[in-house]
């Protein structure tokens, strides 16, 4: 079998579980890649190093999810014309769009290194983790091209049917950030500044493999005529669907941010619970949300081939797929709260630390198969290029999380902030959902199918 077309031809629930699979183990290894500074700063730096670098994280996540929204949005082209056979315009679409990204993250990373210091004061950072936070931030956004164009090259990957390559690169450059990590703290004790420095270095070396592997790929698709290298309609029709999937998928991160100002209030050692078990529960969304990434790019696959029966049957068998991890997810939040947790911080040391983090997993442990009930019906709305539904749904829940968290936790305490966020995800997949028994998603192809 032809490896480019299993997602068009495998029996549909083999097919999604063997392509989110790695999809799945290489967003893990990017949380753990992420997670390494808080882990390493948190026991070797202390529990005011751990809450600045977590005060940090909520803002530059939200980057994180606009490249990877945006690759995601704009990869639907690729997986389209590659269902439909059409190679020309597949590789249009790929350079077209790591033009357009790299451009845009050398604005989003000027914006991000000029204003960093204001957003952490309107967040109500507290003083004594104020420094290093915009330390660590003034350091990151130098890298933020990297950022950008590794997940861009990574959602392309993943469009073309190859998520086993983004897993490779990832746990390579994970392996290299944990070895500079421990180097420029343990050996050098630059704190904070050294685990920023280690990321951006292993960004850096990551994003330039992921290039040079993705142009030697992109030889064995033969084409009559040379592919253009920018094309401004291809460009109008990706932001289309780009847009409102950098919205679904900043969703989290941008709740996050917005809502940690009610979290700072409370103070540093709330904030650093808070943070670990932040962490925490992005490491347990993550196969949810690649789950509804692979959906995303079974769906528009095979719209462009024109088998649209076989979406049906790709979406049902996902639900599977999400229960089975939502039940594991929720045996592990809640028997192994402890040691988990204990990575991030001495738990004798930090009671109350530890207290915010073990309330705050163990409580969203119940509902983690709400977000993966959303993600795989987003995906399918997105990987149809059907986007104005699904971003109305996603909006509705930021809005939900934000207002319960604004108003509501100064009457009735920290907790409030994480009750409202099930109620975020549910209300977002109740809405996706109807949309999607209308159907009209099915209307919604973005190219003429190759059959």
């Amino acid at each position: 079998m032809d490896k480019k077309q299993k997602l068009l031809t495998q029996n549909p629930g083999r097919a999604l579980f063997f392509f989110a699979l790695p999809m799945i183990l290489g967003n893990l290894f990017q949380q753990f890649y992420n997670m390494a500074d808080s882990v390493i700063v948190g026991r070797y730096v202390g529990v005011q190093a751990l809450a600045a670098v977590g005060a940090s994280y909520s803002f530059t996540n939200v980057f994180i999810m606009i490249a990877i929204g945006g690759g995601i949005g704009a990869s639907v082209l690729t997986s389209q014309y590659l269902g439909a056979g059409k190679y020309r315009e597949m590789k249009t679409s790929i350079y077209t769009f790591l033009l357009a990204f790299a451009l845009l993250s050398a604005l989003l990373a000027g914006f991000g290194f000029r204003y960093n210091p204001a957003v952490l004061k309107a967040l109500d950072t507290p003083g004594d983790i104020y420094g290093d936070a915009v330390l660590y931030l003034q350091i990151y956004f130098l890298g933020m091209p990297f950022v950008f164009m590794y997940n861009v090259l990574a959602a392309n990957f993943n469009a073309m049917g190859k998520s086993g390559i983004p897993l490779g690169l990832l746990v390579f450059s994970s392996v290299l950030n944990v070895i500079l990590d421990l180097v420029m703290v343990l050996r050098f004790g630059l704190g904070v500044a050294g685990v920023a420095i280690a990321t951006v270095i292993a960004q850096g070396v990551s994003a330039v493999i992921s290039f040079s592997i993705l142009m030697y790929q992109l030889r064995s698709y033969r084409t009559d005529r040379a592919p253009s290298l920018f094309d401004s309609h291809m460009l109008f029709a990706g932001v289309k669907i780009a847009i409102p999937s950098i919205i679904q998928q900043s969703i989290v991160s941008i709740g996050m941010l917005l809502t940690q100002s009610s979290v700072n209030r409370f103070g540093s050692d709330a904030l650093a619970g808070y943070s670990a078990g932040m962490r925490l529960e992005s490491i347990g969304i993550v196969p949810m949300i690649a789950t509804g990434n692979a959906v995303s790019t079974f769906t528009a696959q095979n719209l462009g081939a024109g088998q649209r029966d076989r979406v049906k049957e790709g979406y049902h068998v996902a639900y599977r797929i999400i229960i089975g991890f939502a039940l594991f997810l929720c045996v592990i939040s809640q028997v192994f709260y402890r040691p988990v947790l204990s990575l991030f911080m001495d738990t004798a040391s930090s009671p109350a630390a530890f207290e915010t983090g073990a309330a705050y997993l163990r409580f969203i442990g119940f509902f983690l198969c709400l977000i993966g009930f959303k993600a795989i019906t987003d995906g399918v709305l997105r990987g149809a290029g059907d986007v104005n539904v699904y971003m109305a749904a996603n909006l509705v829940n930021l809005t939900i999380r934000v207002t319960i968290a604004r108003f509501c936790s100064p009457l009735f305490g920290i907790q409030v902030i994480w009750y409202a966020i099930p109620l975020g995800w549910l209300a977002n997949y109740l809405i996706s959902f109807a949309w999607y028994r209308t159907g009209r998603w099915q209307q919604k192809q973005l190219v003429e199918s190759g059959g």
